[in-house]
């Protein structure tokens, strides 16, 4: 009797065990999440600075900033749990964004300007920040897919509600590139 009860207190411990390490996995991947988002905000911050500083100069290039505009609005209105729709988003923004790059390089007097050049900074930093949260989102929804999957774990997480998370991932090898910013 005492050898059935320790049986069911390690197997009860081992439940407890795989379930903690679930919410962990689960927890990180939020929090990675989180990091991408946060990212995602600070560009979508400085795009109407980089806009205005660029209609100074190209007014008559109306379309690409009208573009960069409507892609930005339409990125930061993705729900925030939909994945796959914020990376086909951003893709277009960023595409958009190096649209916009390329334009600047037609403006010497914009090229030259102070603002311009520290909105481009500071949005290569952003861009390279955000690869770094998609890396760790990535990775992060790996380790909580691997859990999800994996046997003993995937007889816990299927009850207790636990689901695989979908990677950030940008679809067109071209939307890739962070924009090029030349001086």
């Amino acid at each position: 009797m005492y050898i059935a009860l320790g049986l069911i207190a390690l197997v009860a411990l081992y439940v407890i065990v795989i379930y903690n390490g679930l919410v962990r996995a689960r927890q990180m991947a939020e929090e990675a999440w989180s990091g991408i988002d946060v990212q995602l905000k600070r560009r979508a911050d400085l795009i109407p600075n980089l806009i205005e500083t660029v209609k100074g100069y190209a007014a008559h290039e109306k379309g690409t900033l009208e573009e960069v505009v409507k892609l930005r609005n339409q990125a930061q209105a993705v729900p925030a749990g939909d994945v796959a729709g914020r990376a086909q988003a951003e893709g277009l923004l960023s595409q958009a964004l190096g649209k916009l790059f390329a334009l600047a390089e037609a403006y010497p007097d914009l090229k030259a300007n102070q603002n311009f050049a520290e909105l481009q900074t500071s949005l290569e930093t952003i861009e390279s920040e955000i690869q770094m949260a998609r890396r760790y989102y990535n990775g992060s929804a790996r380790d909580l897919n691997i859990k999800v999957e994996s046997f003993p774990a995937n007889l816990i997480a299927g009850p207790f509600g636990f689901s695989k998370r979908e990677y950030f991932e940008i679809e067109n090898e071209a939307d890739r590139a962070v924009p090029s910013v030349k001086f």
